[in-house]
């Protein structure tokens, strides 16, 4: 039966087959546009009239619509715009402001290993001088620099990577480095000018006199003794050496150096140890030739001379707290 219905606007049919009853076959629904003609597309909601003649499709021209501009723009290669452009400068400075404190904090890192390295080497050197000298040290602090200048040939080894600055440039401690202190040549007799940043424990030195209400009998004059690994020989330090007493008191700021230009002998001498280049840390070499990291409040519970006591007023077995430090220190940590 062909005979249609035609409902407005739409036409539905749903054609079926029976075989005695039963339904053998489904054709889906049937949409048919009750006003198309032949060979000419339908007028669309909100659309005028096409024009006659006109070839533009609606589709192409929906289309043609709905393209977004930027994504033409990115086609066609003319870059980014403005609003673009400051996300990602905003996103770059986030950042850069989140990995800044992580490189610092590498390159100081770096720098303390660097610094340790140079002295495994003073190890190395300390350790054939002795050898040389019948197991003994210098017998002056005045003149090491010069008796070990034979022993090494890098100029890079004699100073801390945070503390290259020479005084006489400007530079200040804990950053400075010392040179030609009392009146000594400012250069070795290679013609170089010798600088440096670190100081040798005078009471290791195999003098035959001390000063300063210091006793001949405090002095170590040789590494072949028995807790090497306490005593402090070399390492970070404002001037060519000093000769700590645990009386000492701390420094009252940072960088504060009691008598850095004196001759020796002086009170709180510990203060030109206490350099505070690597983070609340200073780099030492012990009597054993080990390189170890060295917290500023731990210099106070070393053995710098025999009878040094490690638990003196300035440490927790001699009850000192962390408020009786001075406000630069208090955020170390205790020993």
């Amino acid at each position: 039966m062909d005979e249609r219905k035609v409902f407005s606007p739409l036409e539905i049919k749903i054609a079926t087959q029976t075989n005695g009853g039963v339904l053998t076959g489904f054709n889906p629904l049937e949409i048919k546009i009750s006003n198309r003609k032949r060979g000419k597309s339908p007028e669309r909601h909100g659309e005028g009239p096409r024009f006659a003649g006109s070839q533009t499709d609606v589709r192409k021209r929906h289309r043609s619509f709905l393209t977004c501009p930027v994504t033409k723009q990115f086609s066609n290669g003319a870059g980014f715009t403005l609003i673009e452009l400051l996300v990602v400068i905003a996103i770059i400075a986030l950042l850069m402001a989140i990995l800044m404190p992580a490189l610092q904090r590498v390159k100081r890192q770096a720098r303390t290993v660097a610094c340790q390295s140079n002295l495994h080497q003073w190890a190395l050197i300390w350790s054939m001088y002795t050898q040389d000298n019948n197991g003994f040290f210098p017998t002056e602090v005045l003149t090491w620099r010069g008796l070990i200048q034979d022993y090494h040939k890098e100029r890079e080894i004699t100073l801390c990577p945070t503390a290259t600055k020479l005084y006489t440039d400007g530079a200040r401690p804990p950053l400075g480095a010392w040179e030609q202190t009392w009146g000594q040549p400012d250069t070795d007799v290679s013609g170089r000018p010798f600088a440096s940043s670190y100081g040798i424990n005078q009471w290791v030195l195999n003098t035959p006199s001390v000063v300063g209400g210091r006793v001949l009998e405090q002095l170590w004059r040789t590494p072949n003794v028995s807790g090497a690994n306490q005593v402090l020989l070399f390492g970070d330090c404002a001037i060519t050496g000093a000769t700590p007493l645990d009386t000492d008191q701390p420094p009252e700021y940072d960088g504060d150096c009691a008598n850095v230009w004196g001759t020796g002998g002086s009170v709180n001498e510990i203060r030109r140890f206490c350099m505070n280049r690597h983070s609340g840390f200073m780099n030492a070499l012990f009597l054993d030739w080990s390189v170890k990291r060295v917290g500023l409040k731990e210099l106070w519970t070393l053995k710098w001379h025999r009878q040094f006591d490690t638990a003196g007023p300035w440490t927790k077995a001699g009850f000192v707290e962390s408020s009786d430090w001075p406000q630069w220190m208090r955020r170390f940590k205790d020993y």
